[in-house]
């Protein structure tokens, strides 16, 4: 036959285990504030910072005074509102008064850029100048082309010598 699954627990039998008390939650962790690091709430909120850095560049370039990042963030910290150079920098090159980056110039790019580069070969160990190469092309194609050109040329070495 089956056995009796609801058997009384003899009362000498330890009391059946209940659930831990949960443990106290710990307090969430403040922030700490690092140190050299600068607190972030130092501006209101109802300051537009990149405004301000414009009206003090310009005020800056009025006086014809040259807006530098690190004095316009020294200016603005004495008003009490705190911007980094970076920051400054970013805002002033938006504005114009810091040039972009400058690309690479590309081989040929203009007549004009292949004759100055041409013109600064002929400085250096080439006794050729750039007049002299474009009385060259010209005489080629009075001649007909290269190859009647080289001919000619050797032929006036033989007849030299």
């Amino acid at each position: 036959m089956a056995a009796d699954i609801t058997a009384p627990v003899p009362s000498d039998a330890a009391p059946a285990p209940t659930k831990p008390a949960e443990k106290p939650k710990p307090a969430p962790k403040t922030a700490s504030k690092k140190p050299g690091k600068p607190s972030k709430k130092a501006a209101p909120k109802d300051i537009n910072r990149s405004a301000e850095i414009r009206k003090v560049a310009s005020g800056m370039k009025a006086k014809g005074i040259k807006p530098r990042p690190s004095v316009i963030a020294a200016e603005l910290g004495a008003k009490g509102i705190t911007v980094t150079p970076t920051l400054v920098s970013l805002v002033l090159k938006g504005m114009g008064f810091r040039p972009l980056r400058r690309r690479k110039k590309s081989a040929g790019n203009s007549s004009a850029t292949i004759k100055t580069a041409a013109a600064k070969r002929s400085t250096g160990s080439s006794p050729i100048s750039v007049d002299e190469l474009v009385a060259a092309k010209k005489a080629v194609a009075a001649l007909g082309g290269s190859e009647r050109a080289i001919e000619a040329i050797s032929a006036l070495r033989r007849l030299e010598n």
